[in-house]
């Protein structure tokens, strides 16, 4: 099963706020973080995808992930 990090973009107000997750199916959770029933942090917000990258492992993912996060 192949993984996905993917980068979101809103805007909001005069700022632009950015969040980064990972997933195994990018249209899917795209669609959830747009409907308000994905991650708590993104609810009300209209999203982009602007960055997504495929990894072959979910460990590997996780890892990329979390080097986004904290960078």
């Amino acid at each position: 099963m192949n993984y996905y990090v993917y980068l979101l973009l809103t805007k909001s107000k005069k700022t632009h706020i950015s969040y980064v997750g990972y997933t195994s199916n990018l249209i899917n959770r795209l669609k959830k973080h747009n409907s308000s029933t994905g991650a708590k942090f993104t609810r009300g917000r209209k999203w982009r995808m602007i960055y997504a990258k495929k990894y072959d492992s979910k460990s590997t993912a996780l890892k990329e992930e979390y080097k986004l996060k904290n960078d």
